[in-house]
């Protein structure tokens, strides 16, 4: 793979929508900025490199295969993967898919838009020699509560479910995994496990994001991130209508 080559990137999209009251679609497909969310991720992805895209589906999966396709509707080679029976969590999603993600992917959830270099990230765990690395967000619970240390290039603990008193940093939502990453932690179902795991056995690299992350797991972060993307939506009209195009 060439340097700059962006490698698979994994979108978990089998979420629902329950705290947001919708039943009738799959949450990556709720509305907004008057269009289904997933499509705002997809541009984002696209515009930074992005080329082989596999989205991992359960409830309502099917509808979101028929928005995406093949996805060459977004300029991307998608491939749609529903969970296999047996396989739990987030991390048994991810496993059940290995086949179709190779020796290195990015990992994100079809609930969020991080805008931050994708490439960047990519770039720093190969460097950093670990199995794998998660982007992290100085937060101090502003957007949520913190659930990790950072320090030096290493993420070197984190706990989603019980985060610490001294946990600052928080996870971004993107994360870059090798194989060998999941196989350190065979037993996890959910990927917040594997990172603690990783992060325990100092194999967990980190990359700071400097941009706040926008996603939809409930009314009022879905409101965010509605006025948000319409705001994006509208000052790059006015670029494009200058003669000024920007990517975001």
């Amino acid at each position: 793979m060439a340097v700059d080559e962006l490698s698979p990137v994994c979108i978990l999209a089998g979420g629902r929508g329950t705290r947001l009251g919708v039943q009738d679609r799959p949450k990556p497909l709720v509305e907004v900025a008057g269009e289904p969310f997933l499509i705002h991720p997809l541009r984002l992805l696209r515009a930074h490199g992005a080329r082989r895209i596999v989205l991992l589906v359960d409830h309502l999966g099917e509808q979101i295969a028929d928005l995406v396709g093949d996805g060459s509707a977004f300029g991307l080679d998608a491939t749609v993967v529903f969970d296999a029976p047996g396989f739990t969590g987030t991390a048994g999603a991810v496993r059940g898919a290995l086949e179709h993600l190779g020796e290195e992917f990015l990992v994100l959830y079809g609930d969020t838009y991080l805008r931050i270099d994708y490439r960047a990230v990519q770039t720093a765990r190969r460097a950093s020699g670990r199995p794998a690395l998660m982007a992290v967000l100085r937060n101090r619970n502003r957007w949520g509560p913190s659930n990790a240390v950072y320090a030096g290039g290493m993420v070197t603990r984190h706990d989603k479910a019980a985060p610490e008193a001294d946990m600052e940093w928080i996870d971004y939502g993107l994360g870059v995994l090798t194989p060998a990453a999941l196989e350190r932690a065979p037993d996890a179902d959910d990927l917040a496990d594997v990172y603690r795991e990783l992060a325990a056995a100092g194999q967990l690299a980190g990359y700071v994001a400097t941009e706040r992350f926008y996603e939809i797991g409930s009314p009022a972060a879905l409101a965010e991130a509605d006025a948000f993307l319409r705001a994006l939506a509208s000052a790059q009209s006015g670029r494009i209508t200058s003669g000024t195009v920007h990517r975001t």
